[in-house]
């Protein structure tokens, strides 16, 4: 059966294309839709790409802190998707959806794919000193331990997170919503930058679907959401540079890179990231930086703060993960949307 968006390109319109009546194909294997209170826009936008409604659950917070889930609605049998990014407060949205899924598992749901578009702990992937956890590890053996039959997530830390899991993990990327969105700017005069040398696969990629250049920071981290910038590797002077990362967290790495980058010639300096964690002190520095402007997804909702700022602009990824939940639904192949 044929979707609905043949091509990848056609899912990087903002706007969910209308269609009047139900899908058929989302009623054929009765999907049901559920969103936990991580990011309900995004949910809701997703909804909208399938022609589905929301399934309804009451979620809520006990006066000690204890999470409550009802689900409000038939699941007997259905495929059950549940969109929760285990954005801050981390801890509280992860445990929200481990009990979403008991509930659906113990409704006789008859699949459950937990769609956590900001996979939380992912950054805690290996042993960095004595004694210490590897807690993504921990989260993975969390998730299967309510019995999920598969996870979709976006842009993880690290590719490896995925021999965590004991079942089927599809990583998408949002490099087709970033990189439309980059093109829209302008990148005649432009080279990409990787921030370390861990993200340089990620970098080349985005140079070569730009044909531009590629250059990298050489960055040492004495300790956690520190960083100290070193040397610049390639030809940055007189260019337009694009840093590409899959997250920003606190934002002194970064504003910090764009800062050096000016410092050696740089026209401009622009960022695409990802996961707008923005955590902290986050949109001060980005604001008072020399970022021309910081593009992020709709992985993680924006605070109210972060919206205001005039140099971050937010780009939505609903259509590319509908389209995953669709194809994951009619049993196809996602191979296309790992760009």
């Amino acid at each position: 059966m044929v979707g609905r968006f043949p091509h990848l390109s056609d899912l990087l319109c903002c706007e969910a294309p209308s269609q009047a009546g139900p899908n058929p194909i989302m009623a054929i294997h009765k999907v049901k839709l559920f969103s936990g209170t991580s990011n309900p826009d995004l949910a809701a936008k997703i909804a909208d790409y399938l022609n589905v409604i929301l399934g309804s659950a009451t979620v809520k917070r006990f006066s000690d802190g204890e999470i409550f889930v009802q689900i409000n609605e038939n699941v007997r049998g259905r495929d059950v998707f549940i969109i929760q990014p285990s954005s801050p407060p981390t801890n509280d949205h992860l445990m929200e959806l481990l009990i979403m899924v008991d509930a659906l598992r113990r409704a006789s749901a008859g699949r459950i794919t937990a769609v956590i578009p900001y996979f939380g702990y992912s950054r805690q992937d290996r042993k960095e000193a004595g004694r210490t956890p590897i807690t993504a590890k921990l989260v993975a053996d969390l998730l299967e331990a309510t019995r999920i039959q598969r996870v979709l997530t976006m842009d993880l830390h690290s590719g490896q997170t995925q021999g965590f899991f004991n079942i089927p993990v599809d990583n998408i990327y949002a490099s087709p919503v970033l990189l439309n969105a980059l093109r829209n700017r302008g990148v005649e005069n432009a080279v990409v930058v990787s921030p370390d040398v861990g993200g340089v696969v990620r970098a080349r990629s985005y140079a070569k679907r730009l044909n531009t250049e590629l250059a990298i920071i050489d960055k040492r981290r004495p300790k956690a959401n520190v960083a100290e910038i070193h040397h610049i590797i390639g030809d940055i002077d007189g260019k337009d540079c694009l840093i590409v990362d899959d997250m920003v967290d606190t934002a002194g790495t970064l504003t910090k890179a764009a800062e050096k980058l000016m410092e050696h010639g740089a026209r401009s300096v622009v960022a695409a990231c990802t996961h707008g964690v923005l955590s902290g002190p986050a949109v001060e520095r980005i604001e008072n930086s020399v970022l021309s402007a910081l593009l992020v997804t709709d992985t993680l909702r924006l605070s109210d703060h972060a919206a205001a700022c005039s140099k971050i602009e937010s780009h939505t990824v609903s259509n590319l993960l509908g389209e995953a939940i669709r194809r994951i639904s009619d049993e196809e192949s996602l191979s296309s949307l790992f760009v």
